[in-house]
């Protein structure tokens, strides 16, 4: 995933002076070759180019995309899964939704553009165990019930964000673990930010960290917290950030 990511990068400053980048993975205590690898890279890249965070503790990946986020110097900023699902090149469909929604929006350049696998879905159905099928669509309609309405696929990691979107979104998040997507969500439309689905290459990579039913049942958990908390002012929201 990051060879790809590097040489994709790369082969984008080469043919464009003017563009640049910068690449941060944050370990989220992890015990395995992770921070090992990550050093590695950091090492052939420079650290203007790419940062490693490394966390003491396993916090949870809500909490470890918000704190790459918030450290991200970039004008436009992307979160993507590490597990290589989605094809980094996809990126450049998103750049060009990004600018077509902040040039139509007046709302200091907000926005939010989510990669998507919805037009995938009909594949996927066929390849999952039955079971998976069940609680993916007990999710997606709970997720409309009480949370998000109108984003098919609230969960794909690959995000791209306005720097003033991430810098308000993510100051405010608060879901820690998995559910973190529909938080995100839930406060842009919350912002009146535009949110645009964009399909994406993406495939299944084997060894999901996801436990199909405790890991089910705790999101359901984080998503009636989300509307609850911050219906009862549990949760507040800071409306100015930067």
């Amino acid at each position: 995933m990051l060879t790809e990511t590097l040489d994709y990068l790369h082969k984008r400053k080469d043919s464009n002076k003017k563009f640049t980048f910068e690449i941060i993975i944050v370990n989220d205590g992890s015990k395995d070759h992770t921070l090992e690898i990550a050093h590695k890279y950091c090492k052939l890249e420079g650290s203007d180019t790419l940062r490693v965070i490394s966390l003491d503790r396993n916090r949870g990946k809500g909490a470890a995309v918000r704190i790459g986020m918030l450290s991200a110097r970039g004008r436009i900023l992307l979160f993507v899964d590490a597990d290589g699902a989605t094809q980094f090149s996809d990126i450049e469909k998103l750049e060009e939704a990004l600018a077509s929604s902040v040039a139509n929006r007046w709302n200091g350049g907000m926005a939010v553009i989510c990669g998507s696998r919805a037009h995938l879905e009909e594949q996927a159905l066929a390849k999952r165990h039955p079971l998976r099928n069940l609680l993916m669509y007990g999710f997606k309609l709970f997720v409309w019930l009480v949370c998000v309405r109108g984003v098919r696929d609230t969960q794909c990691g690959f995000k791209l964000f306005s720097r003033p979107a991430a810098r308000l979104l993510f100051h405010n998040l608060h879901v820690d673990r998995w559910a973190f997507d529909v938080d995100l969500l839930y406060l842009a439309r919350h912002f009146d930010m535009n949110i645009v689905e964009i399909p994406v290459h993406w495939q299944e990579i084997p060894g999901s960290k996801l436990v199909p039913i405790f890991s089910w049942i705790q999101m359901a958990k984080d998503l009636l917290m989300i509307r609850l908390r911050y219906s009862l002012g549990a949760w507040k929201i800071d409306p100015v950030y930067t």
